[in-house]
Order: C-alpha cells, then structure tokens, then sequence
C-alpha cells in the first residue's frame, strides 16, 4: 500500500507538511508507525524543521548518520546546508547522491529543491523525472516549470497526475498553482482551494493564508487578500510570503510601501521581490541616463 494514499500510514504527516503545518508535522506521533514507514516520517520532520528555520539544528544531527548508507538523510544535510546559505556543498553532495542513488524518492525531491534553488534548473528536472508515481516530484517538477514560464508542460504534467491521483491534495494544489499563472476562470477555481484549507481550522496556515490572498488579488478583492494576509501576519509577524504580498497589495491601492519594503529586507534581504526589484531599479538608472536634459547657454 501506498503510505501516502488514503489508506496509508503517512496520509496525515504528509497532508500536514504540504498545506504548510510545520510544527504539526514535527509534533506528529510516528511512535505506532510500522518500521518501513519510520524513516520518511522521520525525513518529513527533518524537512518541516528546516522549513521552521532550524536547519542548523538539522544539520548537525543527520550529518553523522548522512555517511552511514542512508541516502534520505544525505539528501536532507544537503537541504539543511542549502537553507543555510552553503549552496555549493549541497549541490556537490545532491550531484554525488543522483550517481549513487538517483532512483531514490526523496533524493528525487530534496534533490531537485537543493538544484532548483541553485539555478540548475535542467539537472533538477533530469533527476526528478526518474521518479515512479512521487506526487512530491510532480509538485515540484509543476513549480520549475511555472518558474520557467512554461505554463503548457505544467498544464500537461497536472493533467497527466490527475489521471492516476485523482483528488489528492498535492494534485488540487498544483492544479491551483497553475491556474494563477493561467487566470481567467482558474483563479476563481484556485481561490476555492486555497480559501478551504485557510479557513478550516484543521487545514489553515500562513501558507494557505498566502495563498488564498493571492487568489484574492487576482480576483480584485483588496479588502479580503488584507483579511487573509493580517491572519497570516498574526499568526507569523516574520512570515516574509505574507510581508512581500501586503507589499504588493499596497502598492496596488495606492498607498505607501516603504515600511513594508523595509520589514522585508529585515526578515528576508534576499528575497525574490527585492532582488528583482533592485534589478528594475538598476535597469530604470541605466535608461535614464541616456535621457539626461541637455542645458544650453
């Protein structure tokens, strides 16, 4: 039986982990969990800790089982490494791992986050499509697409998971991710899915807050993307999805961003938003100066 499937052991573990519920995750009770299922409950736990901002603590403690023939734990002192800003080793040690266990689920899907996150965008690609029926891998193989503006082969990939995975919740979610980037109708559909999890209590998370103000936007709902992002905020002030959208949703309406602006490079100096919008900058002062008035006496 597949332990992600209904039926299976890690449904809720699992289910936790993707609508963004890290602590749950980490607080799950994996002690009647048969022996089989022990490490990747145990490798969903490392990932939500790493998500939660203790890869250093992470770190540590795989690195010296890492070496002892269990390629789950290499793969995930490489996400630790990377979260922590040393990109180089963790590509080096996930290169390594896709030689010696590329067939391996999750060096397959850590494997592809630590690569994807490194611009290596094609060998992140090249390993997660060696995977068996992961809908982990399909997620991500969903968002490297949507990231390379190739909305065709993410329609394509949903499409073809739907078919044997029916109703899973990583199926709706990227089928949602997709239909942001593809609007109309879709946002509409996407906005269901979102609202669903952010508002049951048993589902909601600053992810799924996020992600139904985004949906929100899209639809031309200032006030109610402000509710769901002040919910997210409340219940993490330093979440930076949550800080760079209300950014974004005061700039829309018209009103003062600096303040945000600036809450952003403190929690997140690095994030997408800044750095694409220091680059728009950079390019506006480049342009600009071959339109200098020209003063004559």
């Amino acid at each position: 039986m597949d332990p992600y499937s209904a039926e299976g052991e890690l449904i809720n573990i699992h289910n936790h982990f993707h609508q963004g519920q890290y602590q749950e995750v980490v607080d799950f009770d994996v002690s009647s969990l048969s022996p089989e299922n022990a490490l990747p409950a145990r490798v969903l736990q490392l990932r939500a800790r790493v998500a939660l901002g203790q890869a250093e603590d992470v770190l540590a403690e795989v690195q010296g089982e890492a070496g002892e023939g269990a390629p789950e734990l290499a793969a995930v002192s490489a996400l630790a490494a990377q979260a922590l800003g040393k990109a180089d080793e963790a590509v080096e040690t996930i290169e390594g791992l896709a030689q010696s266990a590329g067939d391996n689920p999750t060096v397959q899907v850590l494997g592809g986050t630590v690569l994807q996150a490194a611009g290596k965008s094609e060998e992140a690609l090249a390993l997660l499509e060696r995977h068996q029926g992961s809908l982990d891998a399909v997620a991500l193989i969903v968002q490297i697409y949507l990231q390379k503006n190739r909305n065709d082969l993410a329609v394509k990939e949903v499409a073809a998971a739907r078919r044997w995975a029916q109703d899973s919740l990583l199926v709706n979610l990227a089928e949602s991710w997709v239909g942001l980037r593809l609007g109309g109708e879709k946002y509409q559909q996407a906005f269901y899915v979102f609202e669903e999890l952010a508002q049951a209590p048993a589902t909601s998370s600053v992810q799924s807050l996020v992600s139904q103000a985004v949906a929100e936007l899209h639809l031309g709902r200032i006030e109610e993307a402000q509710a769901a992002l002040d919910q997210a905020l409340k219940k993490e002030p330093g979440y930076a999805e949550a800080i760079a959208n209300l950014l974004v949703l005061n700039v829309i309406a018209g009103k003062n961003a600096e303040e945000l602006t600036n809450s952003l490079q403190k929690v997140n100096p690095e994030h997408p938003f800044l750095t694409d919008l220091a680059e728009k900058n950079d390019l506006f002062d480049k342009a600009a100066t071959k339109y200098k008035a020209k003063v004559t006496a």
